[in-house]
């Protein structure tokens, strides 16, 4: 418990210096830094990491998509290259490098960079307020938990999805969502009221927080499916008694997207 929580303190502290740096090219490598390690431990995860050089192609074009606003045109021929060297390594590889196995890589890199860029997309979508469109994100992926363990520990009854998350109920699950649209609105209030003077859509804000516990726990069950199918525990050991990168973003791989198209379609200010 010591450990875990000095590790706990250490990532908040990060995160914290991450967002005051919000609008320097820190949030760009901050995010980079997550997709690169969230693919390697979704490639050692796999079986993947054995393909160094396909491996190190999709790392490394992980790596460079947060910084596609730099790159201007030449994004497209980065993905286009990406993609033509990927597949020459498959050429050279094709004995031991099945298809399935491709297959994972280029699907993860895809998911992983696009889900992760959306932070950057949700940040730019408010010179003003983008920062707390982004802490909202955060908070709608992993702030959910919170509400379903209490709910769950003391109303959980009926498990969910016993063979992929045992200590998941129906009940913490129900918790999680009400206290996700509730910590929303709370957010916008705080937000709206005390630290600016903004109006706020309230009934979008709790609605957009319960859809995020149903979408997080998407991601979360999704992440754990893939570990039960491989028989590990955590993705990795990058924060002591967390796990890894993907272990504490797997919410936010699905969050991230779903609210970038929400916040574009449904403005809550």
């Amino acid at each position: 418990m010591k450990i875990r929580i000095i590790s706990g303190a250490v990532a908040v502290v990060i995160a914290i210096v991450i967002l005051m740096l919000h609008n320097t090219i820190v949030l760009d490598i901050a995010v980079a830094l997550l997709i690169a390690g969230m693919l390697y431990e979704l490639f050692k995860a796999t079986g993947c990491t054995k393909f160094k050089s396909t491996a190190f192609l999709c790392i490394a074009y992980g790596l460079a998509t947060p910084f596609f606003s730099y790159f201007g045109k030449w994004s497209g021929l980065v993905t286009l290259g990406w993609g033509l060297l990927t597949f020459a390594t498959n050429l050279k590889q094709y004995k031991e490098l099945k298809f399935d196995k491709l297959a994972i890589m280029l699907a993860s890199t895809i998911l992983v960079a696009y889900s992760m860029n959306s932070l950057l997309g949700i940040h730019d979508m408010s010179e003003k307020h983008g920062l707390f469109l982004v802490v909202l994100t955060l908070c709608g992926a992993w702030l959910a938990d919170t509400g379903a363990y209490f709910s769950g520990t003391f109303f959980g009854r009926h498990k969910l999805c016993p063979n992929i998350s045992p200590k998941k109920t129906v009940e913490g699950f129900i918790g999680g969502t009400i206290t996700n649209g509730l910590i929303f609105i709370l957010a916008g209030l705080l937000y709206g009221k005390v630290i600016t003077d903004l109006p706020m859509d309230y009934f979008l804000l709790f609605v957009f927080g319960m859809a995020c516990s149903v979408v997080g726990l998407l991601g979360d069950l999704s992440a754990s499916l893939v570990k039960r199918q491989y028989n590990i525990k955590d993705y990795g050991n990058i924060m002591p008694g967390h796990g890894g990168v993907m272990d504490r973003f797997d919410s936010v791989l699905f969050v991230a997207p779903f609210m970038a198209a929400m916040l574009a379609y449904f403005p809550i200010f």
